[in-house]
């Protein structure tokens, strides 16, 4: 499989910590400006981390060459998070040549507290 660097990611300060065929983790730890007005971790932390550990899944599979885009992610908000650190797992459930759909869970320090459906483009690289 090909490295792939993702620069916005890197500035969040997140690190791709598995990339496997149909799957890919990203872990976050938190610093004070990821925080909301309340002291909760951010909602847009959040939907950031699980979209592109999302995008990483979908790019486990492809070949060279070719690259995705999200089309459309879905994010369920379960509980307010507060940790040291985000974990966020991604699994390709259906791929086929032009759309690969993702489901990706979201755990602060081990509790669950995000879920997202995602379906990405398949796109030929020029």
């Amino acid at each position: 499989m090909k490295e792939i660097k993702f620069p916005f990611l890197e500035h969040t300060g997140a690190q791709l910590k598995s990339f496997e065929k149909g799957s890919a983790e990203v872990e976050l730890h938190t610093k004070p400006h990821h925080l909301q007005h309340l002291g909760f971790i951010h909602g847009g932390v959040i939907s950031t981390l699980m979209d592109n550990t999302g995008w990483y899944a979908a790019m486990s599979n492809l070949d060279e060459g070719y690259t995705a885009v999200t089309m459309e992610i879905k994010i369920n908000y379960l509980k307010p998070a507060k940790g040291a650190y985000l974990v966020a797992r991604a699994d390709v459930k259906r791929q086929g040549k032009s759309t690969a759909f993702v489901t990706i869970e979201l755990l602060c320090e081990e509790k669950l507290v995000a879920y997202a459906t995602g379906t990405y483009a398949i796109l030929e690289e020029k």
